[in-house]
């Protein structure tokens, strides 16, 4: 398993005073008590790996010294040693619940690794360990266009498989995570207070004016948005660094902020592809519209309202237009820095927004990304991934 750096893996060094090797030892540590509980053996690990990161777990790879049960011969441990602040979504009841909701699925439709073990009291969990696969951004940062290609698609088809197989069982995940002790509502904010406080940062910081049809466009968007159709689980972080490229198809990794939504927010991220990234970048004409048709075939037998493309198409401008609204708001409230990538995006609007008809929205996104443009510029646009230069 290669473990991503964005919202997994190793907890920081030092935190409660605890340098790296211990909060390693005490991974190892928790990872025995479970398997061993688990198995009703006891289970040496040895040979601990520790995979960095930037998340609140303490990620480990060990290899098992000697087991009766027939288990893999390396396994990640994933312990959390702090508790979420009361009140807060926990990340290892996200992860664990997550986990918990594939390893009950046909190993077919198992989109990540298997849940081994877990332990709430000691907030541990045991792992397949998927090996040393290349990562999607290991594939996008090489200079295979090729292979960069089919890995998109393949993340698309399990992005769609993950969707498909989840639909209709946001209940279980609830219930699942109630026995954890995890808050189970807590949809993000992040959407209203865009459509709230952006219009008048784009008059105050680029002197664009939103028009009224714009602003009731918007709103509608929101409204439709809370629809309880099409809901599934969602990783959440749809990072490239937080997919293994295995030989079986590309595999999710990290849950920590796992729980069921609108899975056309995900799909709306093939428009404006690794939003959430630090350092996004573009992809090649009609790459997005190859990943939503890859998406498409894999979730139209629970959803066949989305089989015609107008519907998905009108689908896919709403929350297309959430997503830039909200990095809009992130970049020019000054808790994010993307200009060249908000111009990319805004002009993606922009194209999307005339195809779909709705020529208003399509001219306010052309004048947002000239503004931009011009503030920050000129000659602004997101570079092509390394692999399509």
């Amino acid at each position: 398993m290669t473990v991503d750096t964005s919202e997994e893996g190793t907890a920081a060094e030092g935190a409660a005073g605890l340098t790296a090797s211990t909060l390693a030892a005490q991974a190892v540590e928790a990872g025995e008590a479970v398997l061993s509980h688990r198995f009703g053996s006891s289970i040496a690990l040895v040979e601990p790996e520790v995979l960095p990161g930037s998340g609140p777990a303490t990620v480990v790879r060990a290899r098992i010294a000697t087991s009766p049960f027939g288990l893999p011969r390396t396994l990640v441990i994933k312990h959390y040693p702090e508790p979420a602040p009361k009140g807060a979504p926990d990340p290892f009841a996200q992860e664990a619940v997550s986990y918990q909701l594939f390893t009950a699925l046909p190993p077919e439709d198992r989109m990540c690794p298997e849940l081994l073990a877990h332990d709430g009291a000691r907030r541990v969990l045991v792992i397949d360990d998927l090996g040393r696969a290349p990562t999607l951004q290991d594939k996008l940062r090489g200079s295979d266009a090729r292979a960069a290609e089919r890995s998109l698609l393949s993340w698309a088809r399990s992005l769609g498989r993950m969707h498909a197989t989840t639909a209709g069982r946001e209940a279980d995940f609830d219930a699942l995570l109630r026995r954890l002790g995890g808050p189970v509502k807590h949809e993000d904010s992040t959407p209203a207070v865009a459509y709230a406080q952006l219009p008048g940062l784009l008059a105050e910081q680029l002197g664009v004016e939103t028009p009224e049809p714009v602003r009731a466009f918007a709103a509608e968007v929101l409204r439709r948005a809370k629809s309880i159709a099409y809901r599934a689980f969602s990783p959440v972080d749809l990072s490239p660094d937080n997919n293994l490229v295995t030989s079986g198809g590309v595999r999710f990794l990290d849950f920590e902020r796992g729980r069921v939504r609108n899975a056309l927010i995900d799909a709306a991220h093939l428009r404006v592809p690794f939003v959430s990234c630090v350092e996004p970048r573009a992809l090649p004409a009609g790459m997005s519209e190859a990943m939503v048709a890859a998406w498409s075939a894999e979730v139209t037998q629970v959803w066949p309202g989305l089989a015609d493309n107008e519907v998905l198409s009108a689908h896919l401008l709403d929350h297309q237009l959430l997503l830039v609204w909200g990095n809009s708001w992130h970049a020019l409230s000054g808790t994010g820095d993307k200009p060249s990538a908000l111009v990319t995006w805004w002009r993606n609007l922009e194209a999307y927004a005339g195809r779909q008809g709705e020529g208003e929205l399509a001219e306010h996104a052309g004048a947002v990304a000239a503004a931009l443009d011009a503030r920050f510029g000129p000659g602004l646009a997101l570079p092509l991934y390394p692999a399509f230069r």
